[in-house]
């Protein structure tokens, strides 16, 4: 089937529908006797995270706040600071891990209250620069697991707070060089398969630690493309289905090392549509399944940075972009000045990198 059929194929984006789907499912997840909330009691933090973030992009920011009373949802994200360890946990009473405090952060980042005086910032700095071991990985929690997903979190919660020098970057980026495997990729450990998850992981926190020169950007972006499928979406790896999630995961990665153009965006846009729920809103992990907040928001995602709307007409209905690297509305980033690093493709020359900041490439 050409491009053409499937765009005629694709249907419109279903924007107010999204919105009111997050909004009653956020309220669905704040019921303690609901399924929903039954089901995602324990990473909370990371659902109103991607919630509050894909509301971000479709709405205006006044729009958000009111649809999704923020300052609620602040008054909670504090009764989620774990005393304890000095990070925050997915859902009130649970231990502090790395995977909520960054999601935390985030949303604090999001509602502007990355200074609210209820939390110690400092021991929130002191809990994330524990967490890192002498071959300069990090663990998710005191049980250990290590992982570079929590890398990248690490990276990006001390980034937020401007703390990245509390920590021991140049061990920890070349823990994730070992990390590299022979096709480009990386996986969740030293000698993993590459996941284009972890491949993220890595490539983000590479960029904000600005040191992307370890990344073979050819050998990476061919890695990448080749997780284009026949339905138009993204695997994982080799030899697995297309899944919404992996276009947030592989063009954000293709994005910051400036390759975005080796896949067909145009096809990969029709999948995402396809995936939609045309009659309650959100977006599922593939055509006809139920969708959910993890993959409304990766789908968004995904359109945001192909700058995708409507089929066919030149709209755009994004109120904001969103941020390759940190996963955050752009103009949050500019606003909080967050480093970072992009690479610049010269399609003449492959073997010519040319490196910039986010603040340089958004001038």
């Amino acid at each position: 089937m050409d491009e053409i059929k499937l765009l005629e194929q694709a249907p419109l984006f279903c924007a107010d529908k999204h919105v009111s789907y997050i909004v009653r499912l956020t309220q669905q997840l704040s019921s303690p006797d609901s399924f929903e909330g039954a089901l995602t009691e324990h990473l909370k933090m990371s659902g109103v995270y991607w919630a509050l973030t894909a509301l971000s992009l479709l709405t205006a920011k006044k729009t958000v706040d009111e649809l999704m009373n923020t300052a609620e949802i602040v008054d909670w994200v504090i009764t989620c600071w774990d005393e304890t360890s000095g990070g925050f946990a997915g859902n009130t009473g649970q231990d502090g891990h790395i995977l909520y405090t960054l999601s935390a952060l985030q949303i604090l980042a999001l509602t502007d209250n990355l200074n609210d005086p209820r939390i110690q910032f400092d021991r929130v700095v002191r809990f994330i620069a524990s967490l890192q071991q002498t071959d300069g990985s990090f663990v998710g929690d005191a049980f250990g697991e290590i992982d570079t997903r929590f890398t990248y979190c690490a990276f990006q919660s001390l980034a937020l707070l401007q703390a990245l020098h509390e920590i021991d970057i140049h061990a920890a980026v070349n823990y994730l060089k070992r990390t590299l495997n022979f096709d480009g990729g990386c996986g969740a450990n030293i000698g993993g398969e590459s996941h284009a998850g972890q491949v993220f992981c890595g490539v983000a926190a590479l960029s904000i630690a600005c040191r992307l020169d370890v990344i073979d950007g050819d050998q990476l972006g061919w890695w990448l493309s080749e997780r284009q499928v026949d339905s138009g979406g993204l695997n994982g790896r080799p030899e697995k289905q297309a899944d919404v999630c992996y276009s947030w995961w592989i063009l954000s990665a293709l994005s910051i090392i400036g390759r975005v153009s080796w896949i067909s965006g145009d096809r990969l846009a029709g999948y995402i549509l396809k995936c939609q729920d045309g009659d309650d809103g959100g977006i599922a992990d593939r055509p006809d399944d139920m969708p959910d907040v993890f993959h409304t928001f990766f789908g968004v995602a995904g359109l945001s940075l192909l700058g995708t709307l409507h089929r066919g007409e030149n709209i755009n209905r994004f109120s904001r972009t969103i941020d390759p690297v940190y996963a955050l509305p752009s103009d949050i980033v500019r606003n909080l000045k967050l480093p970072g690093q992009v690479m610049i493709h010269d399609e003449l020359d492959s073997r010519l990198a040319i490196y910039c900041t986010l603040e340089e490439k958004t001038r």
